[in-house]
This record gives C-alpha cells, structure tokens and sequence, in this order.
C-alpha cells in the first residue's frame, strides 16, 4: 500500500460529564496540561483528540470510516469500518490513522494499547497499531495479520518501551484489505481503545540486523540504515508476540564516532576512513546484532558528464532528469545472485550492485525512443581486483513495435569488454555507438539494459544514458 497523501475527515464529539464521572481513573490522569496522561481513545465516543483528529491513507476508502450508534463491546457505540470490494474505484482497502489535534500525551505510565474487535466474518487484519502522525512517525508500534472473528475479542498491542511516549500524537491505525478474502469486501468493528497498564506483560526482547552480525563496506559521507528491527514480548497468553516498532525505541551506540555515527532512528552516518561497530540496547538491555562499518574514506566520485541535456536520454544519472525507471534491479529469478546496496554520497547517486553476475534495468513504461540518438554510455567501478578472464557483457533490449517484452519483436545486442578496458579501483567510461549493434533492429522501443559478467564481487554504476555525438 502506498501511505502518503492524506485526507482530512471531520469529526466533533463531545463528551458527557456524566460518562467521566463514572470512569475509574484518577482525576490527574485526565488533566489538559501540556501533556495529558489520559488514557482513553475511544469507549462509546472519541475522547480528547480535537475536531479534525482522523486522516486516511493515500488510496484508502475514506467512506469505508463510522461510529455505530447500534452496537459496541458492552455499550451501544463502536467505530465501524468498511472494508470495501478490491474492485472498489473510491478506495479498494480501509487505512486511517487518529492523531491528536494538538499537543500530544504522556504515555509513560502505560505499557499496552488496548481495544476489543469483532467482524462480520472471519478476517485478518493487515495492521493495528499506534504512534503515527504523519509527521515523524517516530514510534510507531503495530501487529500484523490481526485475526478477528464474529465473537467481540480483546487485543493487546505492548508499548515496546513506554518511557519514549513523553508527548505521543499518533493514538491508533489501522490498515485493512481484502488478500485475505479474495477481494470481497467485510465490515468490523473496534471499541474501548486505550492505554491502559496490563501486569502480565512480560520478557521483552529486541533485535537489529534480524540478530545477525553484519558488515557494511562504505564511503565518507554516506548514510545506511540499521534494519531486521524485532521486538517480541511474552503475552498473558504465555505466547510470544512479535512487534513490528520503529527503530527509535532503541538506543544505538557506535564505537568509534570519529568513523560513524548513529542517530536515535537508526540512520548511520559514515564519516572517515576506519571501522566502527553499531550496536542497541532495548529497554536498558543489549540486544542481538550489530552493523560492522568498514569505512574506505573519501568516494571516487564518477566523471561528472558534461554533453548538452538536450543530446541525452538519461536512464540513471543526477546531472541529467531521468526517464521513468521500472526498476535499477529486477532481480530475475531463477540464477541471479545481484542485490543492490545504492547509496548516495554528498547528492551524488550510486548504483551500488554486490553480489554480482548479472542486473536488468528496465523502463518499459513507456518505452524509450532513442533513435535520434546515437550512443550508448555508463560509467563502471570495479572496488575488487579484474580476475583474469574476468567479462563485462553490456546488452541493450528493444521492445519492438508492440512494446511488450517478449511479444515477437524484441531484439538485442551485447557488446563485451576485458581487461586492459575493465581496471580495477578506477571509474571505466564505456560508450558505444549504435553502428556497433546491428543486433538492434531499431532503437524506437529501448526498454532493458542488462549488464553481465560478474563474479560475485562488488560494481559501482553511475551516469547511463543514450547521447548523441
């Protein structure tokens, strides 16, 4: 699902003096300070979250969202939602999220969201959780694959470190869609939401990089994320329940600052030659996994292109605005080992590939016409040593008249270069001129180029594009 553009849905409850006179809390616990420590969201109306509170995902259904005034968890009021038909036009899935219109709360005397759910039939939930607000999204903590069934449930989503949550905004979201249910739309229902302290929660437990020890080689100033974030806590249930939470209710540390650094969310900063290892702690305890930084210094950085943008189809390059890219790496399955490890230095973008023995890119929609121009160019990196023998195969794809791969039409030609043009530890400029590939029959329909050749080592790629002379 894509989650960004959002739309506003208006809403004024109010609250009866009656119903907060009969609730169990502490008058304290309800004070508009700065940061209120109330802990209720919703029990028969909405409580303490402004006048324009709900907004919805990008795509979502924003009609799929109401208060039944008919039924509820004990009471006659719970929030209803829609789930619409996959084939729905106004929003195929429910996605909304409520955020407090104002100053958040303090949420440090909680350690669990908490509400009761039932649907028309039996469903799985995509997403239920708390702490986005569509501004930093900082501590967001969610379950995934929620089942509901016909029967009113309680559902317990732990606080996966409560002392973070000083001035929370986001109070609840959810996602929900129908790949569970062959594309036929379901209603559910939720009620009592709130924060509430449960004595049974137990043994919690983190993770970075999914526990494993990893190594990142890089360059001065580059950014990488520390990634596999798992917490798990130990239910009332006496199952163990996995947590999908934001890096922040970490704590990082990095070993050698002068190398790299790590901020609150995670994101590493490498600063100079040297090594530095990332590491966690999770509610005060050392957690499995570790981000090895090899910093090698100051990147190579790529010769800058200087032909006139006007002569040049750009695929992947910053010194020119790129056609739409389908993808960088396809990833073609069944032999090909490549991944992609890109990064981006001082806002010069890499195409970073390990792994390597082959990589498609392709920008098939639409194809590139590229018959007006007349050569091809990219520039390689080879950071490992050019084993003898060692090939790079570069194949240009056309599409043909129907611009459908594989309709009938596609043609293609490959070029092949070795050492002495493929050195190690420089950037190699490569460029080939059409005349050279009478494999293609036209160049009206440029949709893949494919590179070839690797031996499972690491390539740098910058500034693809067609040109002409």
């Amino acid at each position: 699902m894509t989650f960004s553009k959002i739309n506003n849905f208006k809403f004024l409850f109010f609250t009866s003096l009656l119903f907060l006179s009969a609730c169990q809390n502490d008058e304290a616990d309800f004070s508009e300070a700065n940061f209120s420590k109330n802990p209720l969201i919703f029990t028969d109306d909405f409580v303490g979250l402004g006048t324009d509170f709900i907004k919805f995902y990008g795509g979502s259904n924003f009609q799929s969202f109401s208060v039944d005034r008919t039924q509820g968890y004990e009471s006659s009021a719970s929030i209803r939602i829609n789930v619409p038909n996959a084939s729905n036009t106004n929003g195929n899935y429910a996605g909304g999220i409520f955020v407090i219109d104002g100053v958040g709360r303090d949420l440090t005397s909680y350690n669990a969201l908490t509400f009761w759910v039932k649907g028309t039939r039996g469903v799985t939930i995509d997403q239920l959780g708390f702490g986005e607000d569509f501004g930093e999204n900082k501590f967001m903590a969610s379950l995934v694959n929620v089942d509901v069934d016909t029967g009113w449930s309680k559902v317990i989503i732990p606080i996966p470190d409560p002392s973070k949550l000083k001035s929370e905004r986001g109070m609840f979201r959810y996602a929900a869609g129908t790949q569970n249910t062959a594309g036929v739309g379901y209603t559910f229902w939720i009620d009592e939401i709130k924060f509430e302290r449960v004595g049974t929660i137990a043994h919690a437990q983190g993770a970075i990089q999914a526990g494993n020890n990893t190594t990142i080689n890089t360059f001065a100033n580059t950014t990488n994320q520390v990634t596999g974030i798992q917490t798990v806590f130990n239910m009332p249930n006496a199952i163990n329940l996995p947590v999908v939470s934001s890096p922040a209710y970490f704590n990082f540390t990095s070993s050698n600052p002068n190398v790299a650094t790590v901020n609150s969310t995670g994101l590493i900063s490498s600063l100079s030659l040297g090594t530095a290892v990332i590491k966690a702690t999770f509610n005060g305890v050392e957690v499995p996994g570790s981000v090895t930084i090899n910093c090698s210094g100051a990147f190579p950085f790529a010769p800058i292109p200087t032909r006139p943008s006007n002569n040049v189809i750009s695929i992947f390059s910053n010194a020119y605005t790129n056609v739409p890219v389908n993808y960088y790496n396809g990833f073609w399955a069944p032999w090909q080992t490549t991944l992609s490890s890109d990064f981006t230095v001082n806002g010069d973008d890499v195409l970073h590939y390990t792994n390597f023995n082959f990589v498609g890119i392709e920008f098939s929609s639409p194809t590139v016409n590229a018959s007006s121009r007349t050569h091809f160019h990219a520039d390689f990196y080879f950071p490992g040593p050019i084993a003898p023998g060692r090939q790079l195969r570069i194949i240009i794809v056309d599409f043909g008249a129907n611009g459908v791969f594989g309709g009938g039409d596609d043609t293609r030609h490959s070029t092949t270069f070795t050492a002495p043009t493929l050195v190690s530890q420089n950037w190699v400029s490569i460029d080939i001129p059409f005349s050279a590939m009478p494999g293609l029959l036209s160049r009206n329909n440029l949709a893949q180029i494919i590179f070839e050749g690797g031996d499972n080592s690491s390539l740098y790629v910058d500034n693809i594009y067609f040109y002409s002379n």
